[in-house]
């Protein structure tokens, strides 16, 4: 039997009006926007007669964003000015390409790449108001620096991820964490092999609440060892994230 040709897409969206990634009943949310335009250009049917669906790289929560979010489905691929013209203005396709047999976005992915966005500063911004989470409170970002080089390599992150969570594995590799700064905008950047629910905003709101003086540094990094998710701090808003990139380096397919 001939195999499918299977299809990666790399999508933008901007999660604002959105209830996520994933197909929920009766929400708006990115999954259903893409195959409802892609069933318009391919047909109901996808292979075999199977409903064409999308598999993803990274499940994003309501509100969060991506810049380079990848999703692959057993199809041809279509022009992205066609898939567009169907898409609201909010989720674009930046390209669709054909992908080796078996690809799958992700099984295959070998590490995501998140952002998060503060502006910090005293006064709000109307033009970031969507994009980063105004904190107002002191910074120090020397503190900011330490926690995240803390956060490199192996460390279960069962503080960072809610107490009722769908987890069974909590331990992440993370390859690369620093915060970076453009005057009033500071962008946390954090590559790892896999995400908990909510940990990128987490790790935030507790990173802050070093950088402001409200916990030390040793008690951020005594949460690296599985401590309950009690002990570290807030969960920081949901519009400062975004899923920057995903990668298949080296990827055996």
């Amino acid at each position: 039997m001939v195999e499918a040709m299977i299809t990666k897409l790399t999508i933008e969206y901007d999660g604002t009006e959105f209830a996520g990634w994933a197909r929920q009943p009766n929400k708006r949310t990115v999954q259903e926007e893409l195959e409802r335009a892609l069933r318009t250009v391919l047909g109901e049917d996808g292979v075999d007669g199977r409903p064409l669906a999308l598999t993803v790289a990274g499940r994003t929560d309501s509100g969060v964003h991506a810049w380079g979010q990848v999703a692959s489905y057993a199809h041809e691929a279509v022009d992205p000015l066609r898939l567009n013209g169907l898409l609201d203005d909010d989720v674009a396709v930046l390209a669709a390409e054909p992908a080796p047999q078996g690809f799958d976005a992700r099984r295959d992915a070998r590490s995501r790449t998140y952002c998060y966005r503060v502006l910090a500063r005293r006064a709000r911004s109307v033009f970031e108001r969507s994009r980063a989470f105004w904190w107002t409170a002191a910074i120090d970002a020397d503190a900011l620096a330490t926690c995240a080089a803390a956060l490199a390599g192996s460390h279960d992150f069962t503080a960072f991820t809610p107490t009722e969570s769908e987890h069974s594995r909590f331990r992440c590799n993370v390859i690369s964490a620093e915060w970076r700064r453009d005057g009033d905008l500071l962008e946390f950047w954090i590559d790892a092999d896999m995400f908990l629910r909510h940990m990128n905003r987490v790790l935030v709101g507790t990173m802050l609440e070093v950088a402001a003086g409200r916990r030390t540094i040793d008690e951020f990094t005594a949460l690296l060892d599985g401590s309950p998710r009690s002990h570290a701090g807030m969960t920081a808003p949901a519009h400062g994230l975004a899923l920057a990139s995903v990668d298949y380096h080296d990827s055996p397919r």
